[in-house]
């Protein structure tokens, strides 16, 4: 009676091993199913790299950007140098349109002077020649008769009398110059101090002096 029980209980064991088999079979055998989540996964990814593209592609951009805006603050201020650098030109330029306008009025002033002073030499050699051929040549020719008969030598001629005229100039004014820096380096002797006297009395006896000899002057010149 006790065998008869136990072989009641094994087919009901038996029968839960069976079923997990099959379950666990079946489970295998299945496809994979994408789920909600998984997708927006894969968007997500697929828009980040898409971000990451278009950032490189941003950050290239953006450094020639920055560099394009380097080189143009150089280049505008190499411009606002040139400018600086183009008023000091221009304003030099002026200046020395000044200095060219007053020298060329000097230059006409003095012009103007040399054709004045041409003319008057010109009218002075006609004059010159005019009486030296004229009323000059009959009075030296009557004097050099004159003095011919009375046993005199003749005069000199007019030439031989301005060269001496110019010789005897030429002479007064090197000695003229010779004198000028003699007199300016005479100095003082020294170790001998002038005396001891007021400021002022040396300085009021002249101009007394002068006080009293402008009416003795002017007297003698009314005279």
């Amino acid at each position: 009676m006790a065998f008869t029980s136990a072989a009641a209980s094994t087919p009901s064991t038996a029968a839960p091993l069976t079923s997990t088999t099959g379950a666990v079979s079946s489970h295998v055998n299945s496809p994979i199913i994408a789920t909600g989540d998984w997708t927006k996964n894969l968007v997500q990814l697929a828009k980040t790299a898409e971000l990451k593209k278009h950032a490189l592609t941003l950050q290239l951009h953006t450094a020639h950007i920055v560099s394009a805006h380097a080189s143009l603050d150089t280049k505008r201020k190499a411009i606002q140098d040139l400018k600086e650098q183009k008023n000091k030109l221009e304003s030099e330029r002026n200046r020395l349109l000044n200095a060219l306008r007053e020298v060329n009025e000097h230059r006409d002033q003095a012009d103007l002077l040399e054709a004045g002073l041409t003319k008057e030499c010109t009218d002075l050699e006609a004059k010159i020649n005019v009486l030296a051929d004229g009323d000059y040549a009959i009075a030296k020719r009557d004097v050099d008769r004159l003095r011919q008969e009375l046993g005199q030598p003749p005069l000199p001629s007019l030439r031989q009398t301005l060269e001496e005229k110019g010789t005897t100039y030429l002479k007064d004014r090197l000695k003229a110059g010779e004198k000028r820096p003699s007199e300016g380096s005479a100095e003082p002797q020294p170790g001998k101090r002038p005396r001891g006297r007021p400021r002022g009395s040396k300085n009021k006896k002249t101009v007394t002096a002068t006080n009293i000899q402008a009416p003795i002057a002017s007297s003698s010149a009314a005279t």
